[in-house]
């Protein structure tokens, strides 16, 4: 079999494209493969697809390919140009490669596969491409991504803010609570940044909107309740989130008596922020010994505990009746606690009761959207930090969007 005839197959090459020629070059450890059309062919405009006479053709150009073993191979064409009596001038779709691609459809599809398993240096070293070529391949796979799935509307949805950077900066993240993948970021944790995502569906969409979990955050309450029907009975306010209102109590509650004890030099509570912070089934085994001996002590620290772990209960109810009077029996406890801290979070509560008990309506939580956060940061953390808050979206959209990144191949 002749090389040009090797090349063809290897490449995928359609009529009415033929390889005419196919070059070794050794030292550079390369090869250049030059493709060519015969004359007289008719061609259909990219947009309208009427078929049309050969204009002109632009400029050579160079696409990169999967490598031919250990040499890195190059496409080569000059792209066929017609004249539309609708649409002027434009250059006719190329079968192995996206208009303004550098690479061919199947290196593309390779390089989505390289890029997720690893970093972008490490990508560049497989792929033997540049960093900047790196992220335009990714760009390119999220943007297609993003297009090819559009504005959708997911019925079960969580609301979350992720901290990327000091100074509080934030992404508002809206993550498919049913799917597990972000939907839409934006800039920020302001009603604005909300918005964007509820602007972008339509009314119908919109209705479909069956839960939304959620922090106690003012600006994405208020966002929900400006776009969303019947918002009230579709606000959930997550468990994970006013579990950890309530930890923050305890812990101040901690720092208050840590200090008063230690004036009159009693140690008790000294190392021991974290055992208060855990759930009683979770905490080690080498910490049962002195925390049940804290538990049982008169220390307000101990009173505030008990009252965190009462509050885990509500969410074990099945009905919201009985949730209902667990929380009327639990608020009396931490009001009359006399553990400010408690109080405070309490009436926070309090206030928010209506949509902490959608919970038993819509059994959702914002845990999706913790375990996005988590890999968000480790996206971070692989990239050392991303000054630029673009690259930072693209990235989150490649490794957490759920979008189809590959390429049409023929």
């Amino acid at each position: 079999m002749r090389d040009t005839e090797l090349y063809r197959y290897l490449l995928g090459i359609e009529g009415p494209w033929t390889v005419e020629r196919v070059t070794l070059d050794m030292e550079n450890q390369r090869v250049d493969v030059l493709v060519t059309h015969p004359k007289g062919i008719r061609w259909p405009c990219p947009e309208c697809g009427a078929m049309t006479s050969l204009y002109d053709h632009a400029p050579e150009r160079a696409w990169r390919h999967l490598d031919s073993c250990q040499f890195k191979t190059f496409l080569h064409a000059r792209p066929p140009r017609i004249n539309c009596r609708e649409h002027g001038v434009r250059q006719v779709r190329l079968s192995w490669a996206e208009e303004s691609s550098r690479f061919t459809l199947l290196f593309e599809r390779l390089a989505i596969d390289v890029l997720q398993e690893c970093d972008i240096l490490g990508a560049t070293q497989i792929l033997r491409i540049s960093w900047d070529e790196a992220w335009h391949l990714m760009e390119r796979a999220v943007k297609r991504g993003l297009l090819a799935r559009g504005q959708r509307a997911c019925p079960r949805i969580g609301v979350d803010e992720k901290s990327v950077g000091k100074g509080h900066k934030y992404l508002t993240l809206v993550c498919d609570l049913d799917t597990g993948t972000v939907e839409y970021l934006a800039d920020d944790r302001q009603q604005g940044s909300l918005d964007g995502y509820y602007q972008g569906l339509s009314e119908e969409q919109r209705q479909g909107i069956e839960a939304v979990a959620m922090d106690i955050w003012d600006p994405y309450i208020a966002s929900t309740k400006s776009y969303v029907p019947e918002a009230e009975e579709k606000i959930v306010f997550d468990r994970y989130h006013l579990m950890t209102h309530m930890g923050k109590a305890v812990d101040t509650v901690r720092k208050r008596e840590h200090r008063a004890l230690q004036q009159v030099g009693d140690e008790t509570l000294t190392k021991s922020k974290y055992l208060w912070l855990y759930s009683e089934e979770n905490l080690p085994e080498k910490h049962w010994e002195r925390f049940e001996g804290l538990k049982a002590s008169h220390l307000k620290t101990a009173r505030a505990w008990a009252i965190k772990e009462s509050l885990r209960d509500l969410w074990g109810y099945t009905r919201k009746g009985w949730a209902f009077v667990h929380f009327k029996r639990w608020y009396f406890w931490a009001t009359h606690s006399r553990l400010e801290p408690v109080i405070k979070a309490a009436r926070t509560f309090h206030r928010h009761l209506q949509n902490v008990l959608t919970y038993f309506r819509h059994r959702v939580t914002n845990a999706v959207c913790e375990g996005v956060n988590s890999k968000i940061q480790t996206l971070i953390k692989m990239a050392y930090g991303f000054r630029n808050r673009d690259h930072l979206k693209t990235a989150i959209y490649f490794h957490c969007g759920g979008l189809d990144l590959y390429p049409g191949t023929h």
